[in-house]
């Protein structure tokens, strides 16, 4: 299995979800950093990623590549992200075949997410693990 974490910004995020992947999933399983900018990028390489890259062609070129892809709600947002998801990024995220697990994080504030449990970042981390761990377990 491949997963791609995409983050932007500084990358604090998809750092969070690559450092607890490793510790939870088998070390067979592949990890892509994909990174809107390089400082997201270094920063979710820092967390053992085996692949890196960065920009927004690397990201429309690896989603086509991936079983997974996991990253905030923002991902699939056009502009999200102070305008770092570009509506080319969104719409390749949303497309690809590839199953998605996105948390329910949006940092645009013209846009609120309803009907979704308020839980501390790292607990939704977890429960997007858990949600992989099935994945993992049905492919097998």
């Amino acid at each position: 299995m491949i997963i791609a974490v995409v983050d932007g910004m500084g990358g604090g995020i998809g750092s969070q979800i690559i450092a607890l992947l490793r510790q939870d999933l088998p070390p067979e399983v592949k990890i892509y950093a994909l990174g809107t900018n390089s400082a997201a990028t270094s920063n979710m390489m820092k967390e053992k990623a085996n692949k890196g890259a960065t920009g927004e062609n690397a990201i429309l070129y690896n989603v086509n590549k991936v079983d997974v892809i996991v990253g905030s709600l923002g991902i699939v947002i056009p502009n999200c992200m102070m305008g770092e998801i570009t509506p080319k990024i969104a719409e390749a995220i949303a497309s690809c075949r590839a199953k998605k697990i996105l948390i329910p994080i949006v940092d645009n504030e013209d846009i609120t997410v309803l009907g979704v449990e308020k839980k501390p970042l790292f607990l939704a981390i977890k429960d997007a693990i858990e949600k992989i761990k099935v994945l993992l377990e049905t492919e097998k």
